[in-house]
């Protein structure tokens, strides 16, 4: 059996087993000093006989040999696929799904609904953007399938994040400390991914429950083409705005279906979101005065006390690891706008399309605007995992610009602006979206222009332009 962070497999005739399962004994049993413990004979693995043996640190060795045990106990979630890598992805998993309990019953009356609703509010987007259709499946997830399906993206969100988090603790690690750690490095290794993994877990667990639809948080989490619906979710967003549970899920359905379009419409907008999320890892910078502060102060006793531990894993007061910042701000508000710029297409499209048609329109864009501004499901998760916001006056002006950009030009190059990154508009734009109007507007004139110079060039050049098709072959000779 591997153990995590480098402690010894089992021995042969299981003692290893037997530690685990009862920390509190003494000698083959956890204690610091027997054959199998970590002060004897193939305690940790760093070296054997002769080699780094922790017990010579007094409460530090006991330190370690309690988290080792600890960790053993998770069992799976330490040693199974998705728990190596800058974040424990398997521990994520289980924290998350530990967290939300019992699973709600979707009831067919709810996968009915939902595709009905998906289908319908379908029909009312054909009238209000020129790309079609994204959705080819309908599926309604329980808060625990949104939380398998949506790790993979989470994945690619939070490792460029964790990666550059811990190659800025090491790197700003004076060197003597690095070679005083020596083969605990490895160990600090896992411990990050540990540490980043429950905080994701617990994220997610706290995230799913309040999720609508796959993609509120920005992305769509589904597979290509899935548009899902959360029924547990709308049930208790519906019986809280105490409005038609019918109008409630067309209007979340308009919202699912119109992140699919966009995304399916414009292919790079993926690849361009998680693009700049690394760019924006690439900035982050670590102050390690907390690691001397850990290093000097830390009471071993926390281990005894899983909420302490827990605490210190998931940024509560005192919690373990460096302070950081971030000087790439250029990055940071690119992806701000490229948030905003997606929320508030899906806003503009939405409200138009819903508009006539629900009764209750205006109470729901006016009830969405305010889970928003309050700190959504969007807020909450780029916050609290990633370390962004979602600013929600951007995401409101952003809403404002595109539906005032349709107004002036017409939906297809409104539209048409999501055919490549360079043509989007850019932050200072969300403040004055005259200035987008303007540059369409100047675009269609100068390509008028530019067509009439090059037939009065050809007129001059006698070239065959508009006028010389009316003369005779002898004229022109």
């Amino acid at each position: 059996m591997n153990q995590p962070f480098g402690f010894s497999a089992s021995d042969d005739d299981g003692r290893d087993d037997d530690r685990h399962s009862n920390s509190g004994g003494s000698g083959g049993s956890g204690g610091s000093n027997g054959p199998g413990g970590p002060g004897g004979p193939g305690g940790f693995g760093f070296g054997g006989a002769g080699g780094f043996d922790p017990s010579q640190f007094g409460d530090l060795g006991k330190m370690i040999s309690q988290f080792g045990q600890m960790l053993g106990n998770m069992g799976s979630a330490m040693s199974g696929p998705g728990s190596s890598g800058p974040v424990n992805y398997q521990l994520a998993r289980t924290v998350a799904l530990q967290a939300l309990g019992r699973t709600p019953v979707v009831t067919d009356a709810s996968r009915t609904a939902a595709e009905e609703s998906v289908r319908l509010a379908e029909l009312w987007l054909d009238d209000t953007t020129v790309f079609p259709t994204g959705v080819h499946r309908t599926e309604t997830w329980t808060p625990q399938q949104w939380v398998e399906q949506s790790l993979p993206a989470w994945e690619k969100i939070c490792t460029p994040v964790a990666e550059q988090m811990n190659s800025a603790t090491m790197g700003a690690m004076p060197e003597e400390a690095r070679q005083m750690a020596g083969p605990l490095l490895g160990m600090l290794d896992q411990m990050g991914g540990m540490g980043f993994g429950m905080q994701l877990g617990q994220g997610l667990g706290k995230l799913a429950p309040a999720i609508l639809f796959s993609s509120e948080v920005g992305l769509p989490f589904g597979d290509d083409g899935v548009a899902a619906l959360c029924p547990a979710a709308i049930d208790a967003f519906a019986d809280e705005l105490e409005l038609p549970r019918q109008e409630v899920v067309v209007f979340l359905a308009a919202r699912e279906a119109a992140h699919l379009r966009l995304f399916a419409g414009a292919p790079w907008l993926r690849a361009r979101f998680l693009a700049t999320v690394d760019e924006y890892a690439r900035g982050i910078r670590v102050d390690t005065s907390a690691l001397d502060d850990l290093a000097s102060g830390l009471d071993p006793s926390i281990l005894q006390d899983p909420a302490k531990l827990q605490e210190m894993f998931a940024g509560g007061a005192g919690a373990i690891g460096p302070k950081v910042t971030n000087v790439n701000e250029a990055a940071l508000g690119r992806l701000e706008t490229l948030l905003a710029l997606v929320e508030g297409w899906v806003d503009a499209v939405v409200t138009e399309a819903v508009g006539d048609r629900l009764p209750s329109a205006d109470k729901l864009r006016e009830m969405w605007l305010r889970r928003r501004a309050t700190g959504g499901a969007a807020e909450q998760a780029f916050s609290s995992l990633v370390g962004l916001e979602l600013r929600p006056r951007l995401a409101r002006e952003a809403a404002e610009l595109w539906r005032r950009v349709g107004e002036a030009v017409g939906t297809e190059r409104r539209d048409g602006l999501w055919h490549h990154p360079d043509l989007l508009p850019v932050g200072d734009d969300l403040e004055n979206p005259a200035a987008v109007i303007d540059r369409l507007l100047d675009e269609s004139t100068e390509d008028s222009s530019g067509v009439d110079e090059i037939e009065q060039f050809l007129r001059e050049a006698g070239g065959g332009g508009a006028s010389d098709d009316q003369d005779g072959p002898g004229d022109k000779a």
